[in-house]
């Protein structure tokens, strides 16, 4: 009798864990956007990536400045 008691814990227990397990992984989302913002949040950019953006950034033109303040010498 206590053999089928420790089963059913242990059933209890690892159903539990499954539970929470797919609570934690199904997801929905209200838009498209939505998901991507999810995904960008949870997935790493690699390494190489990383220093090839960085490296573009910083080879960009400095802003001039906008229309309307050199008009206006602002």
């Amino acid at each position: 009798m206590k053999r089928q008691t420790k089963l059913n814990s242990q059933e209890q227990e690892q159903q539990s864990t499954e539970q929470q397990t797919r609570q934690q992984t199904e997801r929905e989302f209200a838009t498209t956007e939505d998901l991507l913002r999810h995904d960008a949040l949870h997935t790493p950019v690699p390494p190489s990536i990383a220093h090839r953006l960085e490296k573009s950034i910083a080879e960009l033109p400095a802003p001039s400045r906008s229309w309307w303040r050199r008009w206006f010498g602002s």
